[in-house]
């Protein structure tokens, strides 16, 4: 090939680029899905047994911690219903808070399952994700994608880990169904919302996606994502100005300023929603790595691209003021919402544990946090599941 040659086609390969769009490669899906492998592997699991049984920490405060939790509770009685109506700021919370709380109780179920091989708790998975199977039929209201992603994330891990564990499930096929039919379309839709809303729309389509054995879905949702964090965490190299979403609308500066809560000065490891408040950032930053969890399960490393730089950012820039660094003028006004919540032991496990990249704040703020519980919404144990897991 000729240098201009060369030249033309290195051209249009930074096309993509240039416009704040990345791609995930032509085929995302491994060739064969691992199972269980959404967020948590059978090696991932078996290391926290043993840790548990040994009475090591922070393992077994961790355990001690879920176990002592609402949400393991045996005499938990579902609360299913056929259309869960969500609107903006819970109004109406028509099971709503019922649908996300029994989706973390079967996830916290399938792990006390599978760390004390005590049946009961398969069992009581099992009949919750029954009970919703056989009842609901849709989701509605303008919070509706932003609930399904709640929601999916952990029906997600609570079925792959209770089918690929436990000898016997009736009615998978009928919750795979109604994983397929109720939750997949809207998902795989996407959302302009705020970050945080896709993100966490993409952990679940992806979840359902390796529950599924669905390749097509897994290879939308994972295109999806890698634009959508491309687009919420801000790097130097990305220019003066953060990246945009395909079809976002946002193309002048004004409209991404507004997009970005007003905030006009860019900074490495910023966020779409740090100016917003906190909580809501955690959200996006633990979607962010809970999808690179379930990706280097599932055969493909996103830790060690552009993916996991942008996570590795984020969490030290909000981790450096959840711990009490001044906030300068030009951060938000120079006021913070504080309250990132228990996002941190994912993605710092995977950058520091296992590829030993030096994170001081975020190891701070972890191990502060220890251990971290529920954000009640859809992050649950990862304490338990991810502090200090080589596997």
């Amino acid at each position: 090939m000729s240098f201009r040659a060369r030249k033309l086609a290195s051209l249009i390969a930074a096309i993509p680029v240039a416009l704040g769009l990345l791609t995930a490669p032509a085929s995302a899906a491994p060739a064969t899905f691992t199972h269980p492998g959404v967020l948590v592997s059978r090696p991932q699991l078996d290391f926290v047994r043993a840790k548990v049984s040994a009475g090591a920490q922070p393992w077994k405060s961790a355990f001690d911690q879920m176990m002592g939790s609402k949400y393991a509770s045996l005499t938990r009685t579902a609360k299913p219903r056929a259309v869960v109506e969500c609107g903006s700021y819970s109004n109406p919370n028509n099971g709503c808070t019922d649908e996300r709380e029994d989706a973390i109780a079967a996830y916290t179920d399938a792990l006390a399952w599978y760390l004390t091989q005590d049946a009961r708790y398969a069992q009581k998975a099992i009949a919750l994700m029954d009970a919703w199977s056989a009842t609901i039929t849709s989701h509605t209201e303008s919070n509706a994608p932003l609930q399904t992603g709640w929601a999916g994330a952990s029906w997600s891990r609570a079925a792959e880990l209770v089918k690929a564990t436990y000898p016997s499930w009736p009615n998978s096929g009928r919750f795979a169904t109604m994983l397929r039919n109720v939750y997949l379309p809207k998902l795989l839709a996407g959302s302009n919302s705020n970050g945080n809303w896709e993100l966490v729309m993409t952990e679940a389509a992806i979840g359902i996606s390796v529950f599924l054995d669905d390749k097509s879905s897994y290879d939308s949702a994972m295109t999806r994502y890698r634009n959508r964090v491309a687009a919420y965490v801000y790097l130097s190299t990305d220019g003066t100005l953060p990246r945009t979403v395909p079809d976002s609308g946002l193309s002048t500066r004004d409209q991404i300023v507004n997009y970005w809560q007003k905030q006009s000065t860019f900074t490495t490891g910023l966020t779409q929603e740090t100016c917003r408040d906190f909580v809501h950032t955690g959200y996006g930053i633990a979607s962010i790595a809970d999808v690179a969890e379930t990706s280097r399960i599932q055969g493909q490393d996103l830790y060690s691209t552009d993916v996991g730089e942008r996570l590795r950012q984020a969490l030290g820039f909000q981790a450096k003021y959840e711990l009490g660094a001044a906030v300068p003028s030009t951060l938000c006004g120079g006021t913070l919402n504080l309250g990132l919540g228990p996002v941190t032991e994912v993605g710092y496990n995977a950058l520091h544990g296992r590829l030993g990249i030096a994170m001081t704040n975020t190891q701070a703020l972890t191990e502060r946090q220890r251990p971290a519980g529920t954000n009640n919404l859809f992050v649950a144990w990862q304490t338990l599941t991810h502090a200090d897991n080589p596997n």
